[in-house]
């Protein structure tokens, strides 16, 4: 077998690169089309833009939603054992929460 050119070898790889390109862009673009096709709204999304403009993370609010805490006021109606206790309730989550009801001057129950 003959050895290929310079001219040629380099031909055939500009031609397997363009090739894996185009492959690496097609599967981005099903990935895309598969995560934006019949998505779902999420049912959170509704509820939490109180815990949204406060900065708490999406398991926080998650949390929150889920014990029927929409707004920071209702925070009154649970201890900060209870809160801590939540899951996907975290320290920085219950660093915000007891910052922002400061500000607010409201309390935890006791």
């Amino acid at each position: 077998m003959a050895k290929a050119s310079p001219a040629k070898l380099k031909k055939l790889q500009g031609e397997a690169k363009r090739a894996a390109a185009a492959r690496k862009a097609e599967k981005a673009q099903s990935r895309i089309a598969a995560m934006h096709a019949d998505v779902e709204i999420d049912a959170y999304e509704d509820l939490d833009g109180n815990w949204r403009e406060i900065g708490l993370a999406a398991p926080a609010r998650h949390a929150l939603i889920d014990e029927g805490l929409y707004k920071v006021s209702d925070l009154r109606k649970v201890s900060l054992a209870a809160l801590k206790e939540l899951h996907g309730m975290g320290p920085n989550a219950i660093r915000i929460l007891v910052a922002e009801m400061k500000k607010q001057d409201i309390s935890f129950r006791n």
